[in-house]
């Protein structure tokens, strides 16, 4: 059933994936339009996160955020699609990164860094980071159940020198990587909720107390590797600039969940300028009244 699936479907994802960006964006317009209006996919969880990261604006503000949010939201899933076959100078023309020369003169520090993020803009097209970098690439990935779609989508972004790692593995590449002097940067993206049963720091974000992500610090600071923040802003329709801020060079010299407080603000500074653009979707608030007294 898989193979018949694959066969099925992924022809239609290639032959979306070669059509011109002015021919993507309108069926993007389209589907915008059937799951916002006709659909009406996870409005309300939507209008909820939204409620509670901005208790102070009004219901009109909030519907016209989530308006934007899902033709933006739609944009990446098309923009996901062209992935499968976007060149890496037509991906580079789409996503600049105007100061990676801050990566290049931390590879010469000899130590590797974990590049953390967040679901904001762009982060599916960040792959084509690793062919401008000297670092061997890495990021944590969720396998697909299909094998013939997961397969695809590994070969997909490892033809730009990107390594995707199943996240129950990730720690393993790191460790194997460290051990043989295998200079390297691991991108994780940082801000969605964990399971209750790995949460053991709370704090706020966007003005809610949740429980937070700390792997990427913890990881830091088990191996000793410099700490970067890469923060995503959309220029345009189908444009992103990514600019690195080094968090730390030496992350055992900060008390503990320091560096995450760090980076949360960083991320809830962007979303608050412009909120239309994080991804709002997943339900990023629903252990907020779950902390342990």
């Amino acid at each position: 059933m898989n193979l018949l699936v694959y066969i099925l479907v992924y022809p239609l994802i290639w032959f979306i994936s070669k059509l011109p960006f002015r021919v993507l964006y309108t069926i993007s317009d389209f589907f915008y339009f059937l799951i916002f209006y006709v659909i009406g996919y996870r409005k309300k969880v939507v209008l909820e996160n939204l409620k509670l990261a901005f208790p102070e604006k009004s219901m009109e503000e909030l519907f016209k955020i989530r308006k934007k949010f899902y033709s933006h939201f739609v944009d990446i899933f098309c923009e996901m699609i062209k992935s499968f076959t976007i060149s890496q100078k037509e991906l580079a023309k789409h996503c600049v990164y105007p100061n990676i020369d801050l990566l290049n003169d931390l590879y010469k520090d000899g130590k590797s860094i974990v590049l953390i993020g967040s679901h904001y803009g762009n982060w599916e097209w960040l792959f084509g980071l690793s062919g401008e970098i000297k670092y061997k690439s890495y990021t944590a990935f969720t396998r697909v159940s299909n094998h013939y779609f997961n397969n695809k989508i590994l070969k997909s972004r490892g033809r730009f020198g990107f390594g995707l790692e199943q996240t129950a593995k990730i720690i393993s590449r790191i460790d194997y990587n460290v051990k043989n002097n295998i200079q390297s940067m691991f991108g994780l993206l940082s801000d969605q909720s964990p399971q209750l049963k790995k949460a053991f720091y709370w704090n706020e974000f966007l003005g809610v107390r949740v429980p937070i992500h700390t792997g990427a610090e913890m990881l830091a600071k088990k191996y000793d590797m410099s700490l970067v923040y890469i923060e995503t802003t959309k220029v345009k329709r189908g444009y992103y600039e990514s600019n690195f801020t080094v968090l730390t060079k030496n992350p055992n010299e900060h008390p503990d969940y320091e560096l995450t407080d760090i980076f949360l603000e960083k991320v809830e500074q962007q979303i608050r300028k412009q909120p239309e653009y994080y991804f709002w979707t997943h339900k990023r608030f629903k252990h907020s009244d779950k902390e342990p007294k």
